[in-house]
């Protein structure tokens, strides 16, 4: 389970991988276990498993708990703008991840992990630029063409 500690957190790569849903729901018991006293640690580590996962909607749940870390929290905000980065990635925000990302590497220019995370995000918004500008071209195309075969013939 992830620590405070620089040298104990994953880089980028890592969130690929996910917890078994064996390993997911012991932090799920001691979340649920602590109730309205869930400890800050206790809701980091399960927010950490759910960011994790493949399940969309867990990963948004993962989400939330660290906007609320990062809100409760002071000590523990230098993590949560990873693992809220992270977080938006998994799900297809990249904009949103490049933000929070972008507000960990202001205070640590040097963080390895933020590092690997532009990157991954950056290779992403280049992707999608590309297909979406793919797409306007191909519509611009069939457009032309369908115009092309309606306008009505000289005679």
């Amino acid at each position: 389970m992830p620590t405070s500690s620089d040298s104990d957190l994953p880089y980028a790569a890592d969130a690929e991988s996910s917890l078994s849903h064996e390993e997911l729901n012991v932090l799920k018991r001691q979340f649920e276990r602590e109730g309205n006293d869930v400890t800050t640690q206790t809701k980091f580590n399960y927010a950490w498993g759910l960011i994790k996962s493949k399940k969309k909607p867990e990963q948004q749940l993962g989400v939330r708990l660290f906007a609320e870390i990062f809100q409760e929290s002071r000590e523990r905000r230098r993590e949560c703008l990873y693992y809220l980065a992270l977080g938006h990635y998994k799900l297809g925000e990249y904009t949103r991840a490049k933000e929070f990302n972008n507000q960990l590497l202001e205070k640590e220019p040097n963080n390895m992990q933020g590092q690997s995370l532009k990157q991954l995000i950056e290779d992403k918004l280049s992707k999608e630029g590309f297909v979406g500008v793919a797409i306007a071209v191909v519509a611009i195309a069939v457009g032309t063409a369908f115009f092309a075969l309606i306008k009505p013939r000289g005679k």
